[in-house]
C-alpha cells in the first residue's frame, strides 16, 4: 500500500485525504497548527490519521509521496529534507486529476481570477451542464472528485497552486493579468513571479486554448519567449479590436472565436458587472464559455444577471448616506488599482494589512482624484508608515486604527452625504485576520452596528 502523507489539513489537505482513503492509500495528515473543528470532525470519521501542532519528521519522510497545502513555501526546511530524499511533492490538484477524466479549465491572474471563474461556473450551471468550481473557491477538486465527480470543474488556480502543478492537463486556461503580487515569496524577483503564472500555459493539453488578456504588457512580452505550438491561442482586449478574440467595438462586447461560430455581441451596458476590470472578466469568461459551444443566449443572460461576489467590491449598506463597500479580497495594489477606478464619488479607503512589497505610486493619481481620506489598519506599523510616505503630501487626512471596529467608527466620522467608505487593503489580511474573508466579515459586522 502506497503510503501518503498531507502536509496542511484546511480544506485541500482534508479533500486530498478523502480521495487518498478512497483510492486504498495508506494516509497520513500532518499539520503544524490546530485544525478545525469541522476538519477534524471529517478525517476522524473516515478513520484518517492526523496529527496537530507539529510535524513529526520521520513519519513525513518516510513517505512515498507529499501533498503540500499551497499555503507552505517551497523553501520551508520540511519540504527541502523532502526533496534531498527525492520524494515527491504535489498539490491537491494535481493529485486530484489522476483520477477523474473532467473536462479542466483553469483560470490565474494577480487580479480578477475569483469572478472571472464565478462568472464562467455561472454559465456552464445555466446552460444545465455538469459543472464544479474549485481551486481557491468553493470544495476542493479531490472532495468533488471523492464524493460527486463532475463532468467539468472550473479552477481557480493560485501562483502557489501552479507550482505545485507538473502533470496536471487543462484543457483551457485562462490568464488574466500579471501584476506584482507575493513577491515575498519569489525572492522578490517580478521574473520568478511571471514564471510561476505561466506555468498554467505549459499545463495545457494539446488542441487546448490559452485566452489571455493582450492588454497587459507583461503577458504579451513573456509569450513571445514561450513555446505554443499545438496550442489555440485567443486573445482578449479593451483597447483593440482583434480579428480573434473578445474586443469591443461600437460599445458592444463582442466574441469572435472561430469563422465557422457566429459572432456574440452585447452591450456594454447590459453587464451586470460594471467598470473596465470587469469588461476583462466578462470576456474571459464569454472566450471559455463559446470555447464549449454554450448558447448565446445563455451567455447573454448569464452576464446580466449575474450577483457580484462578497468581498470583491462588494456594496453593504448606506448609513447616512454614506455607501460602505467591502472590498477585503484586494490584497495587492493593482486590485485596489481597479476599485479606486471604479469609484464615482468621495472615498474615504481603509487600508493596510501584511504589505507585500506593494508600489503605491502606482495609485498616487487615482488617489489625488478620488481619495478624501485614508484610515490605515495594520497592525504593523512598518506597513503604516509606508502608506502614509506615499500619501502624506496628496491627502489631508491620513489616521491609524487600532482595530476594524474603530476605523469604521473613523469612516464615519470623517464621511459626509455621498461618499463611499471603502475596505480596500492593498495588503495581506494575517496580521490581524485568519484569512480576508475574517476581515470582510469584520468589517460589514462594524458597518451594520454604527
Amino acid at each position: 500500500m502506497k503510503k501518503l502523507v498531507i502536509l496542511g489539513a484546511g480544506e485541500s489537505g482534508t479533500g486530498a485525504a478523502l480521495l487518498a482513503k478512497k483510492r486504498e492509500y495508506e494516509v497520513f495528515v500532518s499539520d503544524s497548527g490546530e485544525i478545525k473543528e469541522e476538519f477534524k470532525n471529517v478525517l476522524s470519521n473516515n478513520e484518517i490519521e492526523f496529527e496537530e501542532g507539529a510535524h513529526s519528521a520521520d513519519r513525513i519522510l518516510s513517505a512515498d509521496e507529499v501533498v503540500k497545502s499551497p499555503g507552505i513555501p517551497d523553501d520551508s526546511e520540511l519540504i527541502k529534507q523532502l526533496l534531498i530524499k527525492g520524494i515527491p511533492v504535489i498539490s491537491e490538484i494535481e493529485f486530484a486529476g489522476r483520477f477523474t477524466d473532467a473536462m479542466m479549465i483553469g483560470v490565474s491572474g494577480s487580479n480578477g481570477k475569483t469572478t472571472t471563474v464565478h462568472l464562467i461556473y455561472h454559465i456552464l450551471k445555466n446552460e444545465g451542464l455538469e459543472v464544479g468550481l474549485t481551486g481557491n473557491v468553493g470544495n476542493s477538486l479531490a472532495k468533488q472528485v471523492a464524493e460527486d465527480d463532475k463532468k467539468i470543474y472550473v479552477i481557480e488556480l493560485s501562483s502557489f497552486q501552479l507550482d505545485g502543478m507538473k502533470e496536471f492537463e487543462l484543457d483551457i486556461g485562462v490568464l488574466m493579468n500579471i501584476t506584482p503580487d507575493h513577491l515575498d515569496r519569489y525572492d522578490n524577483k517580478m521574473e520568478n513571479y511571471v514564471e510561476s503564472k505561466f506555468k498554467i500555459l505549459e499545463l495545457i493539453k494539446p488542441g487546448g486554448h490559452f485566452v489571455y488578456n493582450i492588454d497587459d504588457d507583461v503577458i504579451e512580452e513573456e509569450l513571445h519567449n514561450k513555446q505554443t505550438t499545438g496550442v489555440n491561442l485567443i486573445p482578449f482586449s479593451i483597447e483593440d479590436e482583434l480579428d480573434e478574440g473578445a474586443y469591443i467595438k461600437e460599445n458592444q462586447l463582442t466574441i469572435n472565436i472561430n469563422q465557422n461560430q457566429n459572432q456574440f455581441n452585447m452591450l456594454l451596458q447590459e453587464l451586470a458587472l460594471q467598470g473596465k476590470h470587469n469588461i476583462y472578466n466578462s470576456m474571459a469568461a464569454g472566450i471559455a464559455s463559446r470555447i464549449l459551444d454554450v448558447r448565446k443566449e445563455i451567455i447573454r443572460h448569464s452576464l446580466t444577471d449575474f450577483q457580484s461576489i462578497e468581498h470583491r467590491l462588494e456594496y453593504v449598506v448606506k448609513v447616512h448616506g454614506i455607501d460602505y463597500i467591502n472590498d477585503s479580497k484586494a490584497t495587492n495594489v493593482n486590485s485596489t488599482w481597479y476599485a479606486l477606478e471604479s469609484m464615482t464619488k468621495p472615498v474615504i479607503w481603509i487600508v493596510g494589512g501584511v504589505d507585500k512589497g506593494n508600489d503605491y505610486s502606482i495609485l498616487t493619481e487615482l488617489v489625488r482624484k478620488k481619495v478624501k481620506a485614508i484610515i490605515c489598519i495594520g497592525a504593523e506599523r512598518k506597513s503604516n508608515r509606508k502608506i502614509h510616505k506615499a500619501f502624506d503630501d496628496i491627502v489631508e487626512t491620513i489616521l491609524d486604527a487600532s482595530s476594524m471596529e474603530e476605523a469604521v467608527k473613523l469612516s464615519y466620522r470623517l464621511g459626509t452625504k455621498g461618499d463611499v467608505a471603502m475596505l480596500s487593503p492593498c495588503c495581506a489580511s494575517f496580521d490581524s485576520f485568519k484569512n480576508y474573508e475574517e476581515r470582510g466579515w469584520r468589517f460589514k459586522k462594524a458597518v451594520r452596528e454604527l
